[in-house]
């Protein structure tokens, strides 16, 4: 008996083993549990955006009991099991939050669409992607539209510039207005913009080709309003002291306001990859509060015996918080900017409690206090990259600084700034591609070339002329700005135009987003095998894009175009309809205009009765006011009709119909190679 049971525990020891140095890694993992913190509310939130249908009674509930379950273990269980049940309770935290958040800010949405007149008070002011203004009002009066049916916000974009009325946030106005709500996704596994309005309260948008009437004066003491007026002073004394472009980016720069800036400028800095840095973010907000900090700092330490009797470095920070919060005063609390601040913000209080400003934990922090207050950030690629960027830098630059020393001296500053291009833009650049499907090929050189400019000169520059201009002493600061500015202007112009400076790229598929970042996370956070799985899953993702096939034929969710897929890549039914034919020849990675896609050759026939052939299928495009009499002659032969008008219910013959009612119901649709619909499906989600 004795020999048989000896090969049994020979046997179990390896298992043995491995389960005890599992064991000791849960439980050494359970001290870094806020590193992985943000991960676990991050996928507790995306899980809560991913569902089709808006989660039940009994999930929610089925949450709350997965958080409970969670928070015990974490603090009775078995020390193995307390880090699982610590990821657990994020998660269901994570999910439950954004479920509280989203009927949190739970409004009207306009059902129908709307002409006439729009009364409300302006609460933000900014541009669109096509430069026009926009304005945001609220505390609306439609015409005819009860006060349980009216949004609690709309935004108008103005087709021209005012003149006889200077727009300011508090101004209660008139204007005749086209609303409708927001747009669905433009195929299925698109971006969703109703979630992002859903979000910022956004009932409808619209445009307006009349004027801007103005009805009430702002409330006096108005700070949204102070801020703005300090915003545009300060932006004009900005742009008539330095002229042309340079005084538009600079002032974009230390204000917010890019009205300044052409469309010719904003295509060199996308190009280019720099268009970051014309849009207020942590780089600005890092560096701002980082020179406050630095000037404060050894301004009392150069006061000899003050240096012994002060905190320096606790008063710097307060003084660098302050003056960060001064920037988001004057700078508009924009999403983004407002996410810029709270992670400076985070990182400032750290110095003043003793702990180091810039450590993953401090990261960690400002990811979960954003994630708590704004769940849907995790959803935007700002949020993504700016955490990326910053993550990468810590997590890897301090290796660099271990193998610097045998570097001379004079080198390093070169190779470190380098070294610091390649972390931003290996961690950023992924996602700036999936997001927006472009790939700047020589973005790392434009950001080593100007980002340092821009700490060391322009924003340095801009606050000690913001210091000086109270006496008359702002000259040469505002000179060294525009110095700085017309150094990244040129910069970007040259890069923009050398050859292979923009590649664009298609959409990856929904799951390569998460699967990249979790597998980084982990890759980062982890050891041993469990780094190396994440290096796989990070790997498998990328495989997953370069697989990754478009749909064949698509058509707009209001039958407003369509799109078939050609050997010359996708030709379009017809011009027009630029927002949904640019957001379709993007995901294709297709770099064409929507006017060049309109002239390939697929689609032929006169004005109203577009026709292609789909591998022996006819696909008729009908537009126009005659598109609902073109019906009967047009569909015939099992053809595929895509009419752009409401046809009579149940409206049939030998061919398959989509009208803007059927439409309706089923959002924007894609079929692949082999015929297969998808459907963007509507109307089962709050935003929806």
């Amino acid at each position: 008996m004795s020999g048989s049971a000896e090969p049994v525990w020979t046997e179990a020891r390896p298992v043995v083993a491995l389960r005890g140095q599992i064991s000791a890694a849960l439980v050494r993992a359970r001290v870094d549990l806020v590193l992985w913190a943000p991960m676990a509310l991050a996928c507790g939130i995306g899980g809560y955006f991913l569902l089709r249908d808006e989660p039940s009674a009994v999930l929610v509930w089925a949450m709350v009991g997965a958080l409970c379950v969670g928070l015990a273990g974490l603090f009775r269980a078995p020390e193995a099991l307390r880090f699982p049940a610590g990821l657990l309770a994020l998660c269901a935290l994570g999910f439950v939050l954004a479920e509280m958040r989203a009927h949190s800010v739970a409004a009207p949405v306009l059902s129908f669409r709307y002409y006439g007149p729009v009364e409300g008070r302006i609460v933000g002011i900014d541009r669109s992607a096509r430069d026009r203004i926009r304005v945001t009002l609220d505390q609306l009066d439609l015409d005819n539209v009860a006060p349980s049916r009216t949004p609690g916000r709309v935004r108008v974009s103005l087709q021209e510039e005012p003149r006889h009325l200077l727009l300011e946030p508090g101004l209660r106005v008139m204007l005749t207005a086209n609303l409708s709500p927001p747009n669905g996704p433009t195929e299925p596994g698109a971006w969703d913009f109703r979630r992002m309005a859903w979000f910022q309260g956004l009932g409808a948008v619209g445009y307006t080709r009349a004027p801007v009437m103005l009805l009430e004066p702002a409330e006096p003491g108005d700070l949204a309003l102070a801020g703005h007026r300090m915003r545009m002073a300060i932006s004009r004394a900005m742009q008539a002291r330095m002229e042309g472009q340079a005084g538009a980016v600079a002032a974009a720069l230390m204000t917010g306001d890019r009205s300044g800036i052409s469309e010719a400028t904003n295509e060199v800095m996308r190009a280019s990859n720099l268009y970051h840095i014309v849009s207020i973010s942590g780089l600005h907000m890092g560096m701002l509060a980082g020179f406050v900090f630095a000037a404060i700092r050894y301004g009392i330490a150069a006061c000899g015996s003050l240096a012994l009797r002060v905190p320096a470095k606790k008063v710097a920070a307060l003084v660098a918080l302050m003056a960060a919060t001064g920037y988001l005063w004057v700078a508009g609390a924009e999403v983004a900017t407002a996410r810029a601040y709270l992670m400076t913000a985070v990182m400032l209080l750290a110095v003043l409690f003793d702990r180091r400003a810039l450590s993953l934990r401090t990261v960690a922090l400002a990811a979960i206090v954003l994630m708590v207050l704004r769940p849907e950030s995790v959803t935007e690629p700002g949020f993504q990259m700016s955490f990326a960027a910053t993550v990468g830098l810590i997590a890897l630059y301090s290796h660099w600084e271990s193998h610097a020393t045998g570097v001379p001296r004079w080198l390093r500053p070169v190779l470190g700034l380098l070294v610091t291009s390649l972390i931003a833009s290996a961690a950023t650049g992924p996602l700036s591609a999936a997001h927006f499907n472009r790939v700047s090929g020589y973005g790392v050189i434009a950001n080593m070339l100007t980002v340092p400019v821009m700490g060391t000169f322009i924003m340095s520059a801009g606050v000690v002329a913001a210091v000086l201009a109270p006496i008359g002493l702002s000259g040469l600061p505002l000179w060294v700005m525009e110095m700085g500015t017309r150094w990244m202007i040129f910069i970007a112009e040259w890069v923009a135009g050398m050859g292979g400076a923009v590649s664009m790229v298609p959409s990856p598929p929904a799951v390569v987003v998460p699967l990249m970042t979790a597998g980084a996370m982990v890759a980062l956070l982890a050891r041993g095998p469990v780094r190396a799985a994440g290096i796989c899953a990070a790997l498998v993702a990328m495989a997953l894009w370069m697989q990754v096939t478009r749909p064949v034929l698509l058509v707009g969710a209001e039958a407003e175009l369509v799109g078939l897929m050609t050997p010359a890549g996708r030709a379009l039914s017809k011009p027009g309809a630029a927002y949904v034919a640019e957001n379709w020849l993007e995901a294709d990675g297709d770099g064409a205009t929507a006017e060049e896609a309109a002239a390939r050759p697929a689609f032929a026939g006169p004005k109203g009765v577009r026709t292609a052939d789909w591998n022996g299928r006819a696909v008729v495009h009908l537009t126009g006011k005659a598109a609902p009499e073109r019906v009967a002659e047009t569909c015939r032969d099992g053809a595929l009709l895509i009419v752009a008008a409401r046809l009579a219910e149940g409206a049939t013959g030998k061919c398959e119909i989509w009208d803007q009612v059927r439409l309706q119901r089923s959002g924007a649709l894609a079929f692949d190679a082999s015929g297969a619909l998808r459907k963007a499906e509507t109307g089962h989600r709050l935003w929806d």
